[in-house]
């Protein structure tokens, strides 16, 4: 989602539409595209498993047929249960000055 504000010495239609923030996409609409994603691996599982019996006299491509429908199940779901990457925070940290209690030389007397 993208915010935009008109700059406020413009005026009508020739006004540029100025950057104000840009927000990541919301918790429903990403579960969203991740359903949307996990529905279409699992749905190329079925065309593949009947790719493998039409080509079953040519036995390496059925064999190549069943070999990709096999994983499919997993990589979807490790797909489907994926969410964004975290983004990368600075912690800020206080530091404070480390200040002597005297700014003066001090007699150091040996005993």
């Amino acid at each position: 989602m993208v915010v935009v504000s008109r700059s406020p010495r413009s005026s009508g239609k020739e006004a540029e539409p100025v950057l104000i923030t840009e927000a990541a996409p919301s918790f429903e609409e990403e579960h969203a595209a991740r359903k949307r994603k996990y529905a279409l691996m699992m749905g190329l599982r079925f065309p593949c498993l009947v790719l493998a019996g039409v080509f079953y006299h040519t036995w390496w491509l059925a064999l190549l047929f069943v070999v990709l429908s096999v994983p499919l199940p997993w990589v979807a779901v490790l797909i489907a249960n994926d969410g964004p990457p975290r983004k990368a925070e600075k912690v800020n940290h206080f530091h404070r000055e480390v200040k002597a209690i005297e700014h003066r030389e001090h007699r150091v007397i040996d005993g």
